[in-house]
């Protein structure tokens, strides 16, 4: 009991630090520095690609609503002019992308006599469609699963900079009390914690928008399966 009295009486008599973060970040050593700013740019960098996906997801799927509900008329009477222009007027849209691309192939490939060679052109020209939109889809998502995996190692490195900062100033002052390793400690948490915070929205966000680009794929699968029997029903009322 008494040497416990000792001890806190001994950790009264430290003198304060400040813990706000413009002293934290005067105290840090250079490497510690480096690394929360690299965390910094990572942050930032994965914030953006955040944003810029979900606004493209949530424009395509808008637009793809809009899309499916105009386009079912025009290819009901067979105006495949006017879907494409429809297609054409809604960009953003994934199905609106896959299905203007199967359109005008099929189009091109309507003079060829056999009806097989007609839909395997418009099923290849899905095909590559589908891919391209899948890749723009996709496009930030590995940044994304490379920071959420890697931004904890960049935090641990700045923990370890802070541990031997701390033994330095142990080293230096001759001291084990807290103002000899405050410094060090701090740079070893902060470090740590801003890894954490980098990583963690970085990997919820992966995760979630490559959900939503497996839907979207389900989407764009369906919208072709649905187009070529339209195409083979096409051929096969044209011939009648």
């Amino acid at each position: 009991m008494l040497a416990t009295l000792l001890v806190y009486a001994a950790w009264l008599q430290e003198p304060t630090t400040s813990w706000d973060l413009r002293s934290m970040w005067i105290s840090m050593g250079l490497l510690a520095k480096i690394v929360v700013v690299i965390l910094f740019i990572l942050s930032v960098y994965s914030f953006g690609v955040m944003i810029d996906r979900f606004l493209m997801y949530n424009n395509a799927r808008k637009q793809s609503r809009l899309f499916v509900q105009q386009v079912a008329g025009a290819l009901k009477d067979g105006k495949l002019d006017e879907a494409i222009a429809i297609a054409e007027r809604n960009k953003k849209s994934h199905i609106a992308k896959v299905v203007a691309t199967g359109l005008s192939e099929f189009q091109s490939a309507s003079q060829q006599v056999s009806d097989a060679e007609v839909i395997e052109a418009a099923k290849r020209g899905l095909e590559r469609s589908v891919a391209i939109v899948h890749a723009e889809m996709k496009r930030g998502l590995s940044a994304l699963a490379t920071i959420g995996s890697t931004a904890p190692f960049v935090g641990l490195f700045g923990t370890v900079v802070g541990i031997l900062n701390a033994f330095k100033g142990i080293e230096s002052q001759k001291a084990t009390g807290l103002s000899a390793v405050a410094g060090g400690i701090a740079e070893a948490l902060v470090t740590t914690a801003f890894g954490l915070l980098v990583a963690v929205p970085a990997v919820w966000a992966y995760n979630y928008f490559t959900n939503k680009v497996e839907a979207f794929d389900v989407e764009m699968d369906n919208s072709s399966m649905e187009l070529i029997n339209y195409f083979i029903l096409r051929r096969g009322a044209t011939k009648k």
